[in-house]
């Protein structure tokens, strides 16, 4: 299994900060956000990594992460995402990249101590997603369980949430993904919606989920980046 870290976007919630340059490189207490990502990659036995990057700091990756090994990372490759269509449009890059193989997608700004070896062990096909409970799940795609737990469905940033559970921003996904890019139209946002692609997966019966155990916070907010370097620092 092959690992893809996407880290685009311009960082606008995180102004005048990522006017320095990109969300992903900011400091997460002692270390750039994007290296918690990589480490959970790592951590998991996947160490052929692609970094989807993009905007006006894209450069500062090759500075920051080298060629990875100091990481951990046997391969690393890039790539570049012209304009913003959402996490689908970048995931799209990462096609060559898995050459026909399962991938793990794991968000630039998603800090985690969670072990997801056993889960990348086991993956055989379909999706997997990991859900997390948080106070403020309209900011994500929510899922609506089933009386077994199962996914019925996943709504993008809904108002009233139907659970208050998040589908965290940490996938595990066939090579069937490519070809459900393919099929999705752009939301409302102009953007391939990650939870549309989910969503083709629960429609085929293919999704399974699982309660992602550990710390995870998004640090793509001036809040939730101080909750990260607040935990990361007091973790130490």
């Amino acid at each position: 299994m092959k690992g893809v870290v996407l880290a685009g976007g311009k960082g606008s919630r995180l102004y005048p900060l990522t006017y320095a340059t990109n969300k992903h490189l900011l400091p997460v207490f002692n270390q750039p956000m994007v290296f918690y990502p990589i480490q959970t990659l790592v951590k998991a036995g996947i160490t052929e990594i692609l970094v989807v990057t993009g905007g006006p700091h894209a450069g500062h990756f090759i500075r920051v992460l080298k060629n990875g090994k100091e990481l951990g990372v046997s391969h690393l490759e890039y790539a570049y995402q012209e304009g913003e269509g959402g996490i689908s449009e970048a995931l799209k890059l990462a096609e060559d990249f898995a050459d026909n193989d399962s991938i793990c997608v794991i968000l630039g700004d998603n800090c985690t101590d969670a072990e997801i070896k056993t889960n990348v062990s086991a993956f055989k096909d379909g999706a997997l997603i990991f859900l997390k409970e948080v106070p403020d799940p309209e900011r994500f795609g929510v899922p609506t369980l089933g009386k077994s737990g199962e996914v019925m469905e996943i709504q993008e940033k809904p108002k009233k949430p139907a659970s208050p559970y998040a589908v965290t921003g940490l996938y595990i996904y066939d090579n069937t993904v490519f070809d459900k890019i393919n099929q999705i139209k752009p939301s409302q946002r102009g953007e391939l919606e990650i939870t549309d692609v989910n969503n083709l997966y629960i429609k085929e019966k293919r999704m399974k989920s699982t309660i992602l155990d550990g710390y995870w916070r998004d640090a793509g907010t001036f809040k939730t980046l101080f909750e990260a370097n607040n935990y990361w620092a007091h973790k130490q």
